[in-house]
């Protein structure tokens, strides 16, 4: 069999069962299918099978994507992306309820991991244990090796996703149920968490080593590979060294049933050390291999930072987009989720996928700065008022007016004006280009894109819509969509990752520059000024001073990582690892006011006189900011991580609730 028919085999398997009902869970340990021995001996004596069972240990990639939105929720969990509130009478309930205090341990959760990795785990354990060569090549022992070791990976990056969200979780490495168990066997507690975060780490570190960075065979793209099992670990790593489980005082007592502690309450430096080490081999090995950030050149040869800021989420690897460090060539939600909730209802779209005024707000400015520094050239003073030129730059990019170079029309609203380039490829604001239909988006009351008088719960409820990895000549309906092959990782996020890791790690000059070489990478491909420790002028068209300590540095990347990893699944990560919802326990920089409350957004209320729209000019009242276009948000420290369901805590006796889920 051609590997291009294998390859097919692993993407058929991961559909086929991710819509599979799943009906065990962690209590029912890695059960045993009602398959008979001779019948599993059967499977790895037949080439297909083979490959349709390690198809089915891939779905430990579940739906990884950003674009599913529904499944894991993260998105909606976090302050990035937020979709109309109505939708809760779909399948968007289990995630928008929660946002509104809605979410007990009776609450059910699409993500499900504690019912489905431990069967993806025992499915991998049995497939290690069973596969071998097989007569005239048709599986060779080079083949047998690398199969191995991406289950290797797999396994323990399931281990992983379970410990992350949960926490706590049951953990028997290297077990099969035999077929004649006793129940009573399989009912076991959680293990402490860095006694799984450790297996892991050694797993898929043995994994990586074995695993090539780049398989020579195209039609292996989208296997685990050396870059892909090192990122992981690497991320993980990062989670385990940060604050919400490195000495966190909250589970001091927090306890599994033999009385072990879950999480380490004293402080362990050494974790930032072994995470910053992580992510820099990630770095070396990744760029040895070819790996590198996206660029395209502009019309002038130069560097064009709205085409590469764009297109780095458009573009394939078969393209040259060499940034993609964690691909996922199985089907993706990108065309009948995420491009149908950001289309306009013209194009048959769900027109509610809006994102939150503070990522607005996040986005520097065209000079680099925050919006709130005083040289940033921003005033609130007058952000609803109108520009008065067209503003330009040297790009072929197109989507700012329909002309490539024009960014934002004469009569655009100030707060949307000077902003930095990843801002016009994440957000589409009333006035804003449509480029399918040739239009400005009208977000106005009962305007084209904000009806009002029927299916109301179809528009942008405060006045946005997401547009970060649209392909923005792509339609919905008419169906015109560009071929995507979805991702979870790029090399962005390892720059980034290390930045923060080793400017915590080693408070030391010398460290410090290192973090700001990648730091810096991130911000020149965003077209911003760079930053720099020595003294420049405020008004340097270059640099920007930041002071050579560690505190000043952590705030930088920071916010860095709020704009370049916006909606790619990553907020939700960032904010429990800093617990961004807890103003006394975080940075102030990194508190979200989004997370609870009534959240900031635009007066979609407002109406356009028939004079204005018949000249295309705006309402400035529109461009207010105004709460109160969703009820108020609530958050509760026990959100940091998912409870166990009722069900399996119930069934488990020796099982404990998540934290503070049984308490508070």
């Amino acid at each position: 069999m051609k590997m291009k028919k294998i390859t097919k085999y692993i993407a058929c398997g991961l559909m086929a069962l991710a819509v599979m009902p799943v009906t065990t869970s962690c209590s029912d340990y890695l059960d045993k299918e009602p398959d008979t021995e001779l019948t599993v001996d059967m499977v790895f004596e037949n080439r297909d099978k083979v490959y349709s069972w390690l198809a089915n240990v891939y779905n430990v990639i579940h739906t990884p994507d950003k674009w599913a939105l529904t499944a894991d929720g993260y998105e909606v969990l976090a302050d990035d992306l937020t979709p109309s509130k109505r939708w809760e009478q779909w399948d968007w309930r289990l995630s928008i309820q929660k946002i509104f205090g809605q979410w007990t341990i009776n609450s059910p959760w699409d993500g499900n991991l504690w019912a489905a990795m431990p069967q993806r785990i025992r499915q991998g354990y049995i497939f290690n244990q069973r596969i071998h060569e097989l007569n005239d090549g048709e599986i060779t022992k080079n083949e047998v090796a690398n199969m191995k070791n991406e289950v290797k990976f797999l396994t323990a990056y399931a281990w992983w996703l379970l410990a992350e969200n949960y926490g706590a979780t049951p953990f028997r490495p290297d077990y099969i149920a035999p077929t004649d168990f006793d129940l009573e066997e399989l009912m076991v507690g959680q293990s402490p968490f860095d006694e799984i975060v450790d297996y892991c780490d050694k797993e898929m570190l043995d994994a990586a080593n074995a695993l090539p960075a780049v398989y020579s065979d195209p039609a292996k793209y989208g296997r685990i590979n050396k870059i892909m099992a090192l990122t992981v670990r690497s991320r993980m790593l990062l989670f385990a060294a940060s604050p919400l489980v490195n000495g966190n005082e909250w589970y001091k007592d927090y306890r599994n049933k033999s009385g072990e502690l879950i999480f380490n309450p004293v402080y362990d430096h050494n974790k930032w050390i072994k995470a910053a080490e992580a992510c820099k081999l990630v770095i070396d090995e990744a760029e040895a291999a070819g790996y590198k950030l996206y660029t395209e050149a502009g019309p002038t040869g130069e560097l064009d930072p709205y085409m590469s800021t764009y297109n780095v989420h458009i573009k394939k690897w078969s393209e040259g987009n060499r940034e993609i460090t964690f691909p996922v060539t199985k089907g993706n939600s990108y065309q009948d989720t995420y491009l149908r909730v950001c289309s306009v209802r013209e194009l048959g779209g769900g027109n509610g996928l809006g994102v939150y005024q503070g990522l607005v707000d996040a986005f520097f400015t065209k000079n680099g700065l925050p919006i709130d520094d005083p040289n940033s050239g921003y005033d609130r003073e007058t952000e609803s008022e109108l520009s008065k030129n067209v503003e330009t730059a040297v790009t072929n990019w197109e989507h700012g007016t329909g002309n490539a170079g024009e960014i934002t029309a004469k009569g655009t609203f100030n707060m949307y004006c000077n902003r930095e380039p990843r801002f016009y490829n994440a957000v589409s604001y009333n006035g804003s280009w449509n480029t399918v239909l040739g239009r400005t988006f009208d977000f106005y009351w009962n305007g084209k894109d904000n009806i009002q008088t029927a299916s109301p719960h179809d528009a942008p409820q405060n006045g946005y819509l997401a547009r970060k990895g649209l392909c923005m000549t792509d339609s919905y309906d008419p169906r015109k969509v560009t071929d995507r092959q979805g991702f979870t990782y790029r090399l962005a996020f390892t720059y980034l990752d290390y930045a923060e890791a080793e400017n915590e790690a080693y408070n030391t000059s010398e460290a410090r520059s290192s973090a700001l070489i990648y730091l810096n990478r991130i911000r020149e491909r965003a077209g911003v000024r760079q930053y720099t420790f020595g003294d420049v002028a405020v008004d340097d068209p270059e640099f920007i001073h930041v002071d050579d300590n560690q505190a000043a540095l952590r705030k930088v990347i920071h916010l860095e990582r709020r704009v370049e990893l916006c909606c790619e699944n990553n907020r939700w990560y960032d904010i429990r690892r800093w617990m961004a919802g807890n103003p006394e326990r975080c940075e102030s920089y990194d508190y979200s006011p989004d997370l609870t409350g009534y959240n900031e957004g635009m007066d979609v209320t407002v109406t356009r006189t028939k004079q204005q729209e018949a000249k295309g000019t705006h309402n400035s009242a529109f461009c207010k900011r105004v709460t109160g276009w969703q009820p108020a948000r609530i958050w509760k420290r026990k959100y940091y991580f998912i409870p166990v369901y009722i069900d399996e805590y119930e069934k488990n006796t020796n099982l404990v609730q998540s934290p503070f889920w049984a308490t508070e």
